[in-house]
C-alpha cells in the first residue's frame, strides 16, 4: 500500500485503485500511530472513481539528505573537488561513523510526481542523484519509504565543499514519489535503484546499483539526524546515491529523469 498525496488531499494506491482518506491531512496520516490500520480500513472500501492526479508527496515536512553513503559518491565528489584541496574531506566522511547530514528542501522546493524540477542558474554541471528516501514520523519511528530525485550542482559543490547549501537547495531542486511504501521494515539489500535520462525522447544515460552498496545503516542515518533535533510534523531523509552520470553530462531543459525502486514504482520528472 502506497500512502500518496494528491490534490484533492492524501490517498492510498494499492493495486491499481486509490482509496481516499477524507478525514484525515497528509501531516495527521504521516504522524498518525495507527497509520497502517487506517490505510488498511481505506482499502478495503471502493476505489476513486474519478481521475486522481498526484501532487508533492509532503505536508509541512521537511527533507534532509545523507551524503557520500556510497563508495561511487565518494569517488566522484574527490574528482570535482580536487582542484579546490576539498578531495580529502569526502574520503573522511566516507570512512567516518558520523554521516554527513544536510538540509535539502522545504515543501515548497519539492516538485511533484511527473512535475517540473529545474536547473539553477549559475551551474553550468548538474544531475540527478537517485536515492532511497525514508519517510519519518514526528516521534524518530520509519513509516515508509519512497523515491528521490537529489538535484545536485557538481560545479559548485566542487568550487568549495562550504558551497553545499547553494549546489542543493533552490527552488525545484528534489521530488519524491510516486508514494510512501508503507512499513518499517527495510527494504532488502538486493533492491536496485535504477536511472534512466531521456533527451528529445532517446536514451542518454542508463545505470543503477543496490542498496548492498550503501555504507552508512539507515536506523544509524536516522539516529544521527534525531539527535538533538525536533520534527514536529516528522521529516524525510534521502539516503544517498551510488549513480553519478560520467564526467562530461549535464542536465538540459527538456529532459526527463525517471527512476526506479522497486517495489515502491517510479518516480519520472522533466527538467524545466
Amino acid at each position: 500500500m502506497l500512502l500518496c498525496n494528491s490534490t484533492r488531499g492524501p490517498v492510498f494506491k494499492n493495486g491499481g485503485g486509490y482509496f481516499a482518506a477524507p478525514e484525515f491531512t497528509f501531516d495527521a496520516l504521516f504522524n498518525h500511530p495507527d497509520l497502517m490500520g487506517i490505510a488498511a480500513k481505506a482499502v478495503a472500501g471502493s476505489p476513486l472513481t474519478e481521475a486522481v492526479e498526484l501532487a508533492a508527496l509532503i505536508g509541512s515536512q521537511e527533507v534532509w539528505a545523507a551524503g557520500v553513503t556510497y563508495f561511487r559518491s565518494r569517488s566522484a565528489r574527490m574528482e570535482e573537488s580536487q582542484d579546490s584541496g576539498g578531495a580529502d574531506f569526502y574520503d573522511r566522511v566516507y570512512r567516518a561513523e558520523r554521516p554527513e547530514l544536510f538540509f535539502k528542501a522545504t515543501p515548497s522546493r519539492v516538485g511533484a510526481p511527473h512535475g517540473q524540477l529545474r536547473l539553477r542558474s549559475d551551474s553550468k554541471w548538474m544531475v540527478p542523484e537517485p536515492e532511497l528516501t525514508v519517510a519519518i514520523n514526528s516521534r524518530a519511528e520509519i513509516i515508509g519509504f519512497t523515491v528521490g530525485n537529489d538535484l545536485s550542482c557538481r560545479d559548485i559543490e566542487g568550487e568549495n565543499p562550504l558551497y553545499l547549501p547553494q549546489a542543493k537547495v533552490f527552488s525545484g531542486c528534489a521530488a519524491m514519489g510516486p508514494g510512501i511504501l508503507l512499513g518499517s521494515e527495510l527494504l532488502p539489500p538486493s533492491t536496485e535503484i535504477k536511472l534512466s535520462i531521456f533527451r528529445d525522447g532517446k536514451s542518454v544515460t542508463e545505470d543503477k546499483t543496490e542498496l548492498s552498496q550503501l555504507k552508512k545503516p539507515i536506523p544509524s542515518l536516522v539516529s544521527y539526524l534525531f539527535r538533538d533535533n525536533v520534527f514536529a510534523q516528522g521529516c524525510f531523509l534521502m539516503t544517498g546515491t551510488g549513480i553519478v552520470p560520467s564526467s562530461d553530462f549535464t542536465l538540459k531543459s527538456g529532459d526527463r529523469i525517471e527512476i526506479t525502486i522497486e517495489p515502491i514504482g517510479t518516480l519520472v520528472n522533466t527538467i524545466l
